[in-house]
Parts: C-alpha cells; sequence; structure tokens
C-alpha cells in the first residue's frame, strides 16, 4: 500500500483553475454585442476611464510581474467576483 503524495500549492492552484476539473465552469451566456462594440473572439471590447495615479501603479505592477495591463484589470475582475466583493 503507498502513501498518497501530499498535495502541494501548486497542485491546489491548477485544481481550483477554472479549467481545472475540480468543478465544472458555470455556462455564462455571452452579453449582447452593442451598437459600435467591438468583438475580440469571445470577449467584448469596453471602455473604461481610470484615475492617472492608479493607472500608474497598476502599470509599475504589469511591468514588475511581466503581466499586460488587460490582464491584471481581468484577474482583479475576477477575484472579486469570486469572492464576492
Amino acid at each position: 500500500m503507498s502513501i498518497p503524495a501530499k498535495p502541494t500549492i501548486a497542485a491546489d492552484f491548477i485544481k481550483n483553475a477554472p479549467d481545472g476539473g475540480a468543478k465544472a465552469a458555470p455556462q455564462l451566456v455571452p452579453a449582447p454585442v452593442k451598437k459600435g462594440g467591438v468583438r475580440k473572439g469571445k470577449r467584448q471590447q469596453i471602455t473604461h476611464t481610470i484615475a492617472d495615479d492608479l493607472l500608474a501603479r497598476l502599470d509599475a505592477m504589469a511591468e514588475g510581474t511581466g503581466q499586460s495591463r488587460a490582464a491584471l484589470i481581468n484577474l482583479a475582475i475576477f477575484r472579486m467576483l469570486e469572492t464576492g466583493v
């Protein structure tokens, strides 16, 4: 009888990822495309305004982590929706 391996932080992260198989991702209905909107694949382009100092902090974090500005914004939105904040 073998002893199962202790789960790692990486394994937990992957298991809990939306496509990790731990839980089925909810089937969302795409938002209707507004007149003049731009679709990019399965994504809808939007316009958002942000304070200069907040944008500077976001850009610094993006540069420091090697992520794009959009990736960090999407991650923040995802985390907010997941935690219900």
